[in-house]
C-alpha cells in the first residue's frame, strides 16, 4: 500500500483524509462527511495508521487524469 498525502479513505461511514504524512507518524482527519469536511485531526504511527485502513477502501481522486 502507498500512501500520500491527501489520500482519502473510506471505512464504514467514516472518510479518513492523510493530511500530513512523515516517515514515522502520519496525521489524519476522520470526517462523516466529505462536503463540510468537518471532523476531528489524529495521529499515529505509520504501523498503527495502517492497521487502522484495515478493510477500508481508497476513494478515487475528484481531480482524475487531465
Amino acid at each position: 500500500m502507498k500512501l500520500q498525502q491527501n489520500q482519502v479513505w473510506k471505512k464504514g461511514a467514516e472518510f479518513i483524509r492523510i493530511t500530513r504524512l512523515e516517515r514515522h507518524e502520519v496525521a489524519y482527519k476522520t470526517m462523516l462527511d466529505l462536503e463540510t469536511k468537518e471532523g476531528e485531526h489524529h495521529l499515529l504511527s505509520k504501523k498503527e495508521f495502517c492497521r487502522l485502513l484495515h478493510g477500508a477502501k481508497l476513494m478515487e481522486s475528484e481531480a482524475g487524469g487531465a
